[in-house]
């Protein structure tokens, strides 16, 4: 049973990342088409951001009600409207509003789809007694690989934005509606006998420890979107190069992050969380500089850096938020809202800097997050001995 069900939260996560990358990969796209400067496009992208924080604090009661699986299956289908919307309104109307909304609905989609498959990994993770979480968020970005070379290709090919995102679409539903058959059954969810999370799911708001874990997952997120929103347009643009070529910087940091996740999860059993959060922290600001500061190729080996500097920030967040099982939906709920708010502070953000200092120059912001992040990281400290047992029955 917990067998089949990791395997299911392995290929949710890959089919979230797949969907997500097909939309960000055309964000030069996007903008070249609607003709925005960097302001207008921050703003723009603010809206899914909006989107995105206005779903997440409800995400928490969704699960409690109609468990994991469904609370995917809803935020599939939402994902899946939002990225023809999406299409139809960039190759279509070619308006910004249309646009905007579109971000909106697809943010909603994977918010709650997001938080869901999160718990659910939790859940495994628990059961089976050792650290997963960052294997789950290594089939994200590996998914996000192939949604990234994928659109790298068609790019190349001229395929239109709507031809594209309505086949991405189409893979999100027939994928994502079936996987999550196979998740744990909702009475194997937390441990028995919970009530705390369907009683008093906004008692979360109010625990030090998990304020101080979302601080982590902000800070993470911040460091980690940055990239993904901005990264192709940096390098097409700073360094001067085809927009082919940006969706290739794209691809190799998420090549990159999905390595450092595949990699971290024995690291992080074997070191603990907090040493080797503040390494990759450390990591990541490093490789920002070389971006900003170096040639071409010196922006690839900083991509790289980047990328594993990224990987293990969020996942280590979640599973941090999920040591007590019975308050797992709750806490995961507030961290990922925190989270989150990075989209908020992040595009429109970047995109004044960008307006100011041009695109490439305003990524020296990840070098400066490096600090308050290695601050904080102490709160994802490991509790006892949750990574070494499981919480409930044994895997089966």
């Amino acid at each position: 049973m917990t067998t089949g069900a990791r395997n299911a939260v392995l290929a949710t996560f890959a089919v979230n990342g797949l969907g997500f990358a097909s939309w960000a990969s055309r964000i030069p796209a996007i903008r070249a088409q609607l003709d925005l400067t960097p302001g207008e496009l921050g703003r723009t992208l603010l809206v899914g951001a909006l989107g995105s924080v206005l779903a997440l604090p409800f995400a928490g009661r969704v699960i409690t009600g109609v468990g994991a699986a469904r609370t995917v299956a809803m935020g599939v289908i939402v994902v899946a409207a939002g990225l023809l919307g999406l299409g139809a309104a960039v190759d279509v109307l070619a308006d910004v509003w249309a646009t905007a909304a579109a971000i909106f609905v697809i943010a909603v989609g994977i918010s709650l789809w997001d938080v869901a498959m999160n718990h659910e990994g939790a859940a495994v993770e628990q059961r089976l007694g050792r650290t997963v979480m960052p294997v789950f968020h290594a089939c994200f970005s590996g998914g996000t690989v192939l949604g990234a070379l994928a659109a790298a290709g068609l790019v190349r090919l001229g395929v239109p934005v709507l031809g594209h995102l309505a086949g991405a679409a189409l893979l999100v539903l027939l994928v994502g509606l079936w996987v999550p058959r196979r998740f744990l059954p909702r009475g194997l969810e937390v441990a028995e006998g919970d009530g705390s999370v369907a009683d008093r799911p906004a008692s979360a708001w109010r625990e030090p420890r998990t304020l101080a874990i979302g601080l982590v997952v902000l800070v993470a997120a911040l460091t980690e979107g940055t990239a993904n929103d901005w990264i192709a347009l940096a390098v097409t643009e700073g360094h001067d190069q085809p927009e082919e070529i940006g969706v290739l910087a794209f691809a190799t940091f998420l090549a990159a992050m999905t390595a450092g996740r595949l990699l971290g999860a024995r690291l992080l059993d074997r070191h603990g969380r907090v040493p080797v959060l503040r390494v990759l922290f450390g990591l990541a600001a490093v490789g920002s500089l070389l971006v900003v500061l170096g040639d071409t190729l010196a922006a690839f080996v900083g991509v790289v850096l980047w990328g594993v500097g990224a990987s293990l920030g969020f996942p280590t967040g979640m599973s941090a938020a999920a040591d007590d099982p019975q308050r797992a939906a709750a806490r995961l709920s507030v961290v990922s809202t925190i989270g989150y708010l990075a989209f908020i502070v992040g595009p429109p953000l970047l995109g004044l800097l960008g307006d100011h200092v041009g695109v490439l120059r305003s990524l020296l912001l990840v070098g400066l997050l490096a600090v308050p992040a290695i601050l904080a990281v102490p709160a994802v400290r490991e509790r006892g001995d949750s990574r070494s047992r499981p919480r409930t029955a044994p895997p089966t």
